[in-house]
């Protein structure tokens, strides 16, 4: 068996990288078949019984040699500006992130507007020493291809910043004429290379909109062939509702939906993972394409001060710090929050902080830190958002082991990390991708090799718009991940969040080897992957 693009030529000359004797899964979800496989310029450029030499050889012999693995949800937007070198993302596997997500991205953003928005995202995306040196969606992407990161990276655009852009953090309606600037700015985003939309209806200004409004921002994302990624506004009691929200838009706009880090929340629902994937099917029946990724945990992590009510983050970052030191505003905010998605406050670790003086509570219980400091949980919660200037962050238990692996065992879902690399991470950063093939296909048994490859990079690729990778065909990209299936397995806890996993062998990252026998090389050979380049 052999499959090459050029016959002649390859049988005239060596080629830059030869990996023989691998168990070959090509991300189909085909079972694997023994073969060798070779580079050449980057890409792939024949796969079968190959008798050639090379410049440089890899032996996988007893190894899985399957397309490099793609984040369809992190939160590396600043981070591989920072440290280009994402030795969290290549030393698990994966080759290509998606950034731009829960609608609160980097670009476009306006002068006037930039300190404070990045004060907001802060406890989310991170605050590294950068010049934040762009403005349009286009200057953010050159930027990132200036830093040369170790990974491919392309970008949705954020709900949050088209609203920000044309109506502040205000939580009203948008007018038409308001309306019709957000479709101008999102436009011009989808031209300069974005892949589509993303929303967090948890987080204002997105959680001001309503399903009107989404629905027409995603009928210019479908007139440029984008996707819609969503945050729904309830993960929890509500779900069902939320859900439904995202269906509706999915129907009046024809527009691809895609769910991000789909989960039950909340002792109250867990076990309704099966209704939640029976009103998805039921909507792919009726003909709305709609899709999720997940995250292999029962945790979650997101920025503190999504558990203060919305209103209190109406106009931005310094109002909202404006009324917690506003004694009157305060006690309001106090008296509305309520448990957090109906878990309790124990459930709720502290993760990363700014200051010197905080630095002691990372990775402590939110309720213990409380009681030892005299305060109720959200007197503390209000105190470290004062004191970090929102630059904090959260690990929250809410889920259910099994709702995860039934969801993990939908045809419809993805794989991702949506990993805070901030303080004490959620270990799911450095370990999501290992994980699901270690403790969940030979340890559990809840999916099958083939199709946990699937998940973690055709679907991706297809879903994405990522037509030349995902999959190992020749003169498609080489972005290549091997590992070994029998001791592969994540090692990163909440005690010790920031451990490489284990069983990554070799990752190549478009033909240049950006991890050899489970150390990372230094090489940074990611690119920018803009829509309809």
């Amino acid at each position: 068996m052999m499959t090459l693009l050029n016959p002649p030529d390859l049988q005239l000359k060596d080629m830059e990288l030869l990996i023989k004797n691998g168990w070959i899964l090509d991300g189909s979800g085909n079972p694997w078949f023994k073969a060798d496989l070779a580079v050449e310029g980057g890409r792939i450029a024949a796969i079968g019984r190959l008798q050639m030499e090379a410049e440089e050889v890899i032996d996988a012999e007893g190894l899985v040699v399957a397309p490099g693995f793609i984040d369809t949800h992190s939160h590396s937007d600043l981070m591989l500006i920072a440290e280009p070198e994402a030795r969290m993302k290549v030393m698990q596997g994966i080759t290509t992130e998606i950034v731009g997500q829960d609608g609160l991205g980097e670009a476009p953003i306006r002068g006037d507007l930039l300190e404070d928005w990045r004060r907001y995202l802060s406890g989310l995306n991170g605050d590294p020493e950068i010049e934040w040196d762009w403005r349009s969606f286009s200057d953010y992407l050159n930027r990132l291809e200036k830093a040369r990161p170790a990974t491919n990276v392309a970008s949705l655009v954020g709900h949050g910043n088209l609203r920000l852009l044309t109506m502040g953090m205000e939580e009203r309606k948008p007018t038409e004429e308001e309306l019709d600037d957000m479709k101008r700015l999102l436009a011009e985003a989808l031209e300069e290379g974005a892949l589509g939309l993303s929303t967090g209806l948890i987080y204002p200004p997105c959680s001001y909109s309503d399903r009107e409004e989404l629905s027409s921002l995603c009928q210019v994302v479908h007139e440029h062939g984008g996707i819609f990624v969503a945050h729904m506004r309830n993960e929890g009691d509500r779900i069902m509702e939320a859900l439904e929200e995202m269906i509706t838009v999915g129907r009046r706009a024809g527009t691809p939906i895609h769910i991000s880090h789909l989960k039950t929340s909340g002792e109250r629902n867990w076990g309704r993972m099966v209704e939640v994937l029976g009103m998805i099917e039921s909507a792919r029946a009726e003909g709305i394409d709609i899709t999720f990724d997940q995250y292999p945990y029962i945790a979650g992590s997101t920025f503190l001060s999504s558990l203060l009510p919305g209103w209190a983050h109406e106009g931005g970052s310094s109002r909202m710090l404006e009324r917690i030191r506003d004694m009157a505003s305060r006690r309001k905010i106090l008296e509305e929050m309520e448990r957090p998605r109906g878990e309790r406050w124990d459930g709720i670790l502290i993760s990363s902080v700014k200051t010197k003086e905080n630095k002691r509570l990372e990775g402590r219980r939110l309720s213990e830190a409380a009681s030892e400091m005299g305060l109720t949980p959200q007197e503390l919660v209000l105190k470290l958002i004062e004191e970090e200037e929102n630059a904090v962050s959260m690990i929250i238990f809410s889920m259910s082991e099994k709702d995860v692996e039934t969801a993990m065992r939908s045809r419809l879902g993805m794989v991702c990390t949506d990993g805070l690399v901030l303080g004490r991470p959620h270990p799911r950063a450095y370990g999501s991708f290992p994980r699901v093939l270690g403790r969940y296909v030979r340890d559990k048994g809840v999916l099958s090799l083939e199709e946990a490859v699937r998940k973690m990079t055709s679907l991706p690729a297809q879903r994405f718009g990522l037509m030349d990778r995902g999959l190992l065909r020749p003169g498609l990209a080489a972005d290549i991940t091997i590992f070994d299936p029998r001791s592969i397995i994540d090692k990163a806890t909440l005690e010790d969040p920031r451990r490489f996993p284990e069983g990554i062998e070799y990752v190549i990252v478009n033909g240049e080897i950006a991890v050899e026998g489970g150390s990372y090389t230094g090489v940074r050979a990611g690119r920018v992957l803009r829509r309809g380049a």
